[in-house]
């Protein structure tokens, strides 16, 4: 089932500006409605519709950092019909607003660490491993509230090679651990193309006071199935290029002039999956 659910998933990263019904990314797999919903969770660990979702979300990033449109335009680009709707979805997931991603892709941001809050907190910690050798790497973990890698974790840790990890008040309940690692030689300078070499996943894991979880985390290399990474980070993190960046983002906005406003796409009946019965 694998391959099916595979070719949906390009579908989706080739249609994402469509109102692309649940019944059409069934038929884009050849499956029935109730039978891909089922596979393409059990394989992706969320709903077919929120694959969707974050995949608009991603793209939305990427032209935000490739050209100077405007928000209102990109957000009818990836197959939103209401800006309110499309900036504070995308402000959640990736942390900032559309705007401010923007600018913060000229100098860079910090790592986003959770404030400290009082009370006895878990921890996770364990050993971050590579399937294969690789250069050096920067390595993002992090505990979230759902199976994308979005909006601010409860907990996280930056690793400059793969090692012992530690993710420290970690609250009372289930938590989703996503890790990615980027290259740290040879670094493009643009930031929409500091992409992920390797991501890994576990699983709610139920996190109790005062308890420590130990375990080990297997990165695998970046495929299809793995959903995108909407938090800000990685691709913002390259504040030691800020002139390189600036030079390069501006240069490639030259090349993606705004389009004039007629060229506007119109807006479109149904897109808002998430809360679209059609996608429930």
């Amino acid at each position: 089932m694998q391959p099916a659910v595979e070719h949906a998933i390009e579908a989706m990263w080739d249609r994402y500006e469509e109102p692309l019904t649940l019944s059409e990314m069934a038929a884009a797999a050849s499956l029935s409605r109730f039978h891909f919903s089922r596979v393409f969770r059990s394989l992706t660990g969320t709903s077919p519709c929120r694959f969707l979702a974050a995949v608009r979300l991603s793209k939305a990033k990427d032209t935000l950092l490739q050209t100077s449109r405007n928000v209102t335009e990109i957000a009818y680009e990836v197959g939103y019909n209401s800006l309110g709707t499309f900036t504070s979805r995308f402000t959640r997931s990736v942390g900032v607003s559309p705007a401010r991603y923007r600018q913060l892709s000229r100098s860079g941001m910090p790592v986003p660490l959770p404030a400290a809050v009082p009370g006895a907190r878990g921890v996770v910690r364990g050993l971050v491993g590579l399937p294969e050798p690789a250069g050096p790497l920067r390595i993002y973990i992090g505990a979230f509230d759902s199976p994308i890698a979005q909006g601010m974790p409860v907990a996280c840790d930056v690793l400059d090679a793969p090692g012992r990890f530690r993710l420290e008040g970690v609250p009372d309940g289930a938590w989703f651990i996503r890790a990615a690692a980027v290259p740290l030689r040879d670094v493009d300078p643009r930031p929409w193309k500091r992409k992920p070499l390797f991501v890994g996943a576990l699983e709610p894991l139920h996190i109790r006071r005062e308890k420590t979880l130990d375990l080990d985390l297997e990165l695998h290399p970046l495929g299809l199935l793995d959903l995108p990474v909407l938090i800000a980070l990685p691709e913002l993190d390259s504040a030691e290029l800020p002139e390189v960046v600036e030079r390069v983002i501006g240069s490639e906005r030259r090349t993606h002039p705004r389009p004039a406003r007629s060229e506007r796409p119109a807006p479109r009946a149904s897109v808002d999956l998430l809360t679209s019965p059609r996608c429930a």
